[in-house]
């Protein structure tokens, strides 16, 4: 589990078709990734191949534009199913993004990634976390090869 950061994981369970998380925003202001305009090009250049993801909930212009207005953990999935795809998982695997925030509290988010093997998914996440973090406050460019090879 991460502490004392913009994103918490706080919580990892296998469930029976994949692992389900919960991570915190700990303040509103990181709630969606449009806080920094440049967010989901700089995804791309570090990530390129999220230029091929899909989503269920995304803007009519594609996935470009989804990622640069759309929840924190939201990104998080998507950089999480990249990450497991670098590291040799299949690139169709699915992740899920939810929150109800009268149930759970502002800031809480349920995300569910379709990998059976709790410990990839648990380097993925936290390497995704990492990757948003700094890409969100400005910090030094993470090493991809370094969090793929820790999946």
């Amino acid at each position: 589990m991460t502490t004392g950061s913009i994103l918490v994981l706080e919580r990892i369970e296998p469930v029976a078709d994949g692992v389900s998380v919960i991570i915190r925003v700990s303040e509103p202001r990181w709630l969606r990734t449009s806080i920094r305009p440049t967010l989901a090009e700089e995804c791309l250049a570090l990530l390129p191949g999220l230029a091929r993801h899909r989503c269920e909930s995304g803007s009519a212009h594609g996935i470009v534009a989804e990622l640069a207005n759309t929840e924190t953990p939201h990104l998080v999935e998507h950089v999480a199913l990249e990450l497991l795809a670098l590291a040799g998982w299949p690139r169709d695997m699915r992740g899920r993004t939810r929150w109800d925030f009268v149930r759970d509290g502002r800031g809480v988010f349920r995300v569910w990634i379709g990998c059976g093997e709790v410990n990839a998914a648990s380097a993925a996440l936290s390497g995704a976390i990492e990757i948003v973090i700094r890409l969100l406050t400005g910090g030094d460019r993470p090493d991809v090869d370094v969090l793929v090879a820790a999946i």
